[in-house]
């Protein structure tokens, strides 16, 4: 499995996941949505997933309030098929992220594609894309407590369990762990 940069050669893959069901959120499925974009402005759509620089551009949480997009990229996980996405963001000059951010990277792995370890090869690199492509000098990535398998795949690439936190209403509420990975 390795990660790809989203493009048209990939497109078909990620549509068709998105049609079988998957979400890229853990928080909310947003399949149609994301159909709907992709039908709208594929290009738009795969540029989007680039945004280095969001210039205004805002982001809708789960409970539909609407808040300024920070940098950050995505990566698709590839095995020949289309396996999962992985994304980062980050706010320049801090590792502090707004409220309404619960980490720095987020992940999922399509239910058909699970147990194969990809969630872990995809953090490794993903956590070594960002050892090159930002000053960060650490990230963190959140789970849920009941969430077992994300919690290996956070500790197996040095995820070091730093305390719980209430997600906050915008998020239904709910215990969430904090991890810390260091990058430098």
């Amino acid at each position: 499995m390795k990660l790809v940069a989203p493009s048209r050669e990939y497109l078909d893959g990620f549509t068709d996941a998105l049609r079988r069901g998957w979400s890229p959120s853990t928080e909310t499925d947003v399949s149609a949505e994301l159909l709907a974009e992709v039908a709208a402005d594929a290009d738009a759509f795969l540029a989007g997933l680039d945004d280095r620089d969001p210039q205004g551009r805002t982001v809708t949480l789960p409970d539909g309030t609407t808040v300024p997009r920070i940098p950050g990229f995505s990566r698709w996980m590839w095995d020949g098929e289309f396996c999962g996405s992985i994304g980062a963001r980050w706010q320049p000059g801090t590792t502090d992220l707004p409220p309404t951010c619960l980490g720095h990277i987020g992940y999922g792995v399509v239910p058909w594609k699970q147990r194969r370890g990809y969630a872990t090869a995809a953090l490794a690199q993903m956590l070594d894309e960002l050892r090159l492509e930002t000053d960060l000098p650490w990230v963190d990535i959140t789970t849920d407590p009941d969430n077992t398998g994300s919690q290996k795949v956070i500790e197996a690439n040095g995820g070091v369990l730093v305390g719980r936190f209430d997600k906050g209403a915008v998020y239904g509420d709910g215990e969430c762990l904090r991890y810390r990975a260091q990058l430098d």
